[in-house]
């Protein structure tokens, strides 16, 4: 990534002053006695999938969900007496407004928040039980940013940026001074990206401690907007689009974050949606670790073998767990579907007494646990004194599921799998 690209870096970093090690050193002082040190402990189920020695720094044990706590203190801290009395206002998909307004009310700021409508009630509910007053105004992130800035300029509140603000981004390196401390060896680091102020600041702070160190970004397929930046050398406005990892789904990188990114990140890959769900699915089921899919990103990178790494002592942020609970549930549902351990089948039968009975108790004989059947005598060319039974099952995988129609078969029933 950066060969060939020495003229665009020169260039950003000279017409905007970054950070550097100190501020971020700094930063961590100033917060170290108010944020949850997460552990960063070596996960055997990844390290023997990708052939790596993976460790998982498990950020979504903060307070308040996720990383953000770390940038939002450090920024709030760094606040004169005369803009704490006036108050601060931020615009967030829900994790950067948790950080602002759990920090605030511990120190006795007002905090306002804008909000995307389409942010999950999970995290509208946990900014409002901290204390701030939440403003839900548009469709996404961009919208509630526009909002936020204007009411910043009509009530003189100081604005608190999500990720494009130097307070913010030092903050969020601390994470990297963390993985030093606790891993001095470390040889690569996967990150989440959404605006980069969590990867600039880690790579910040990783790269100007040990250079060899790899700092590899993640990003989902559908808003790569801090990949797009870098190849073009410049933030681009990508069109909106939906994603499961609606805590980086923003559609133009930071002005101050695109240069750290372009001077220390080795390179940014994508990740496509179901991978997503499918990290948070295994997190969850291995790992015991809640996600959200911001915060499995990263995770999905390196299960789906989109990283060059193979034997490497490797770290990878689960950094943000504030997930809607119905998201979760569906995407449960879609991995046992996908592994074989859900399956739906439409069996017709003959209709009459006793004919549901001699069916299930094939079903019983092979050990399928029934969890749903709905019936239906006009749809799927059924005949007449016929019906049609359409039987979710829990099942133990592929091979039982084939063992299932296979009996099912030999006893005479017509059946389709309903995907």
């Amino acid at each position: 990534m950066r060969s060939g690209k020495i003229v665009l870096i020169l260039t950003s970093a000279a017409s905007l002053k970054m950070i550097i090690l100190n501020d971020i050193q700094s930063a961590l002082r100033r917060i170290r006695n108010s944020i949850y040190l997460s552990p960063c402990a070596r996960s055997e189920t990844f390290s023997e999938s990708t052939a790596n020695h993976v460790y998982l720094k498990l950020d979504n044990l903060q307070r308040t969900g996720s990383f953000k706590e770390r940038g939002a203190l450090n920024k709030l801290l760094l606040l004169s007496a005369e803009e704490r009395a006036r108050g601060v206002i931020a615009a967030s998909a829900g994790n950067h407004a948790q950080g602002v307004a759990y920090h605030a009310g511990k120190l006795g700021v007002r905090a306002q928040i804008c909000m995307p409508l389409t942010t999950p009630l999970i995290k509208v509910s946990a900014t409002r039980g901290y204390g701030a007053d939440v403003v839900l105004h548009g469709a996404n992130y961009d919208e509630a940013y526009e909002e936020s800035v204007r009411r910043s300029q009509a009530e003189h509140l100081t604005f608190v940026h999500a990720f494009d603000d130097d307070a913010v981004i030092a903050g969020q390196g601390t994470i990297g001074l963390e993985l030093i401390q606790q891993h001095p060896d470390l040889e690569a680091v996967v990150v989440p990206i959404g605006g980069g102020g969590l990867i600039g600041g880690i790579a910040c702070a990783l790269k100007e401690s040990n250079p060899k160190i790899q700092v590899f970004g993640v990003q989902p397929s559908r808003l790569p907007s801090m990949k797009v930046a870098v190849a073009e050398g410049k933030p681009v406005t990508l069109m909106a689009a939906s994603t499961i990892a609606d805590g980086i789904a923003v559609r133009r990188a930071g002005d101050r974050t695109l240069p750290l990114v372009q001077k220390y990140v080795d390179d940014i890959v994508t990740v496509e949606e179901e991978e997503i769900a499918n990290a948070i699915l295994l997190l969850l089921e291995r790992e015991k670790t809640l996600a959200e899919g911001a915060g499995a990103a990263a995770v999905a990178a390196l299960v789906n073998h989109k990283l060059p790494l193979v034997g490497k002592k490797v770290a990878v942020l689960v950094c943000g767990g504030n997930i809607d609970v119905t998201l979760l549930s569906r995407i449960i549902e879609r991995g046992l579907v996908k592994d074989g351990r859900l399956v739906r089948l439409r069996v017709h039968l003959p209709d009459y007494p006793g004919a549901l009975n001699r069916l299930t108790s094939i079903l019983a004989q092979h050990r399928a646990n029934i969890v749903e059947t709905d019936y239906d005598r006009a749809y799927h060319g059924v005949g007449l004194g016929e019906t049609a039974i359409e039987i979710t099952m829990e099942t133990r995988g592929p091979d039982h599921i084939a063992e299932i129609i296979s009996a099912l078969g030999a006893a005479g029933y017509t059946q389709d799998r309903v995907l």
